[in-house]
């Protein structure tokens, strides 16, 4: 087998591997959004604020340690973290009105 034909076979692994990857962030992230949702309906049902700014603060230290002991970029998991609670919050003060 010619050095190409093992590079394509190697990316074809390599590419099988995200996409599984991809399959388990996306049904991960569909669970983690059913929890906020009925985290929302309760805040709405006894009045509590939409946003928790310690829970947040709580949160994004942890998932600066995670991000750390996982070897990945712990700005871009703050920015994946950003962009999620923001879409809670959202919804969040959506379920308020």
């Amino acid at each position: 087998m010619d050095t190409a034909t093992q590079a394509a076979e190697l990316l074809k692994d390599h590419r099988a591997s995200i996409d599984r990857l991809d399959a388990i962030l996306v049904y991960t992230l569909a669970e983690r959004f059913k929890q906020t949702k009925a985290v929302g309906r309760l805040k709405a049902e006894h009045g509590l604020p939409p946003s928790d700014p310690d829970r947040e603060a709580r949160q994004m230290a942890r998932l600066h340690q995670l991000a750390t002991e996982a070897d990945l970029d712990p700005d871009l998991a703050k920015k994946f973290l950003t962009f999620i609670i923001s879409e809670v919050i959202r919804h969040h003060e959506k379920l308020q009105k």
